[in-house]
C-alpha cells in the first residue's frame, strides 16, 4: 500500500457513517428480541445504521416483550425490547447474564397506545377512563350504553354488542394499558397490572397485529395497539376524555406531550420512566407506552459490546430520533434521549 493509501481507505470507509451522523463500530453480530411495538422503528433504525455500517449486522426478532426479556436474562441475547421496565426479581435474574452487573431499562421510543374499534356510522368516538375500564372488565357490554351516549352527544350509536379484543401473549403493551386504566380510573380497574391480561374475558389475539386483524374482522369490535397498526390498516381510533378542555386523539404530537410529563424514576444508571395517569393536561394524550431496551450496566459480551454502543447511540441521537414522528411513533424528549446517550456511552 502506498503513501497516503491507508487514510484515504480509512476515510472512505468512514464515508457513509459520516453522512448518516452515526460513528460506526468495525465489526458484531448482535441478536435482539422483544416488544412488537418497536418493531417498525427498529426494522428503520437497523436499516440506516447498516447501511452507515457494513460491517455490523443487527437481527431483531418482534416475539413480545416478555419472551424479549426472558430470553435476555438466559443471556441468549445482547438486548432486550420491552414496553414495560424490568421487574425487582427480573433485575436480580439479570446478575447471571450481566456478569459483574445488571440489567438497566433505556427508554429508546415511545408512542400512543391507540384505542381502535369499528362501528358503523360511527367516524368519531369519545370514551374516558372509567369507560374503557368498564368496557374491558365486561361491565358496559353493549354501544348503545348511556354511559358511551353521554361521552358522544349528537353521535348515532349502533345497540350492537361490544366486542373487546385483549392480548393473548404477555405484552408490555399490555402492562401500560393496565397501568393507564389502574391509574386513571382505581374506583373501577382493580386487576393487578402486569404484562399478562387482568381484565374481564372477550376475545384475544397475539402481538397488536392479531388484535388489529381482530378488530376489523367484525363490527362492535374494540381493542388496543400501537397508532401505527391503526394507520397502516385504516382503523378508527377512539378520542380520550381526559378533564382538559377537549378530547385528545392519539398522534405522535399528543403522545410526545403525554411522555414529558413524566419523570426518571430509576435507580442508579436505570431509567425507568413514571407517568401521572390521572392528569387532566390540555393536548396530553394519556395512554402512552415507551419502549425500553434492556441491556447490562456491566458484563455486556466483548464481542457485541462496540457495536451495541455505537448502535444505541444512534438510535438516541437526533438523526436516530427525528424520522419516528413519520412512522407514527413519539421521539423521545430530548432531556431524556441526552440522558439516554450519557448511559449509553458507560455500557461496559
Amino acid at each position: 500500500m502506498g503513501p497516503g493509501e491507508g487514510d484515504a481507505a480509512a476515510h472512505a470507509s468512514a464515508a457513509p457513517a459520516a453522512v448518516a451522523g452515526i460513528e460506526c463500530a468495525r465489526a458484531g453480530r448482535v441478536p435482539g428480541t422483544g416488544s412488537s411495538a418497536q418493531q417498525s422503528a427498529m426494522k428503520h433504525w437497523i436499516t440506516e445504521y447498516q447501511r452507515a455500517c457494513p460491517g455490523v449486522r443487527f437481527a431483531y426478532n418482534p416475539i413480545g416483550s416478555g419472551a424479549g426479556s426472558a430470553q435476555f436474562l438466559r443471556g441468549a441475547t445482547a438486548f432486550g425490547g420491552s414496553d414495560s421496565p424490568l421487574k425487582a426479581d427480573e433485575i436480580e435474574r439479570s446478575k447471571g447474564a450481566c456478569r459483574g452487573g445488571r440489567a438497566i431499562d433505556l427508554p429508546m421510543v415511545g408512542g400512543p397506545i391507540a384505542i381502535g374499534y369499528d362501528l358503523p356510522g360511527v367516524d368519531r368516538l369519545v370514551l374516558d377512563a372509567p369507560t374503557l375500564a368498564k368496557i374491558f372488565d365486561r361491565r358496559i357490554t353493549s354501544w348503545g350504553d348511556p354511559r358511551i351516549q353521554r361521552l358522544n352527544q349528537g353521535v348515532e350509536l349502533p345497540s350492537l354488542p361490544i366486542r373487546p379484543v385483549h392480548r393473548s401473549d404477555d405484552s408490555g403493551t399490555t402492562a401500560n394499558f393496565q397501568a393507564y386504566l389502574a391509574g386513571a380510573a382505581p374506583d373501577v380497574w382493580r386487576h393487578p397490572v402486569g404484562k399478562a391480561w387482568q381484565g374481564g374475558a372477550g376475545a384475544s389475539a397475539s402481538g397488536s397485529g392479531g388484535i388489529a386483524s381482530e378488530v376489523t374482522s367484525g363490527f362492535g369490535a374494540i381493542g388496543y395497539f400501537e397508532l401505527s397498526f391503526a394507520r397502516a390498516r385504516d382503523i378508527k381510533t377512539v378520542r380520550i376524555d381526559t378533564g382538559a378542555p377537549a378530547p385528545v386523539e392519539p398522534t405522535p404530537t399528543t403522545a410526545s406531550a403525554g411522555i414529558a410529563a413524566a419523570r426518571v424514576a430509576g435507580e442508579g444508571k436505570d431509567m425507568t420512566l413514571k407517568f401521572r395517569y390521572g392528569a387532566a393536561t390540555p393536548g396530553a394524550y394519556p395512554i402512552v407506552q415507551v419502549t425500553y431496551e434492556i441491556v447490562c450496566d456491566r458484563g455486556n459480551r466483548k464481542e457485541t459490546l462496540p457495536a451495541l454502543r455505537s448502535f444505541l447511540g444512534y438510535t438516541a441521537s437526533a438523526a436516530g430520533q427525528k424520522p419516528l414522528s413519520r412512522l407514527h411513533y413519539a421521539p423521545l424528549p430530548r432531556s431524556v434521549a441526552g440522558q439516554v446517550r450519557e448511559v449509553v456511552r458507560t455500557l461496559s
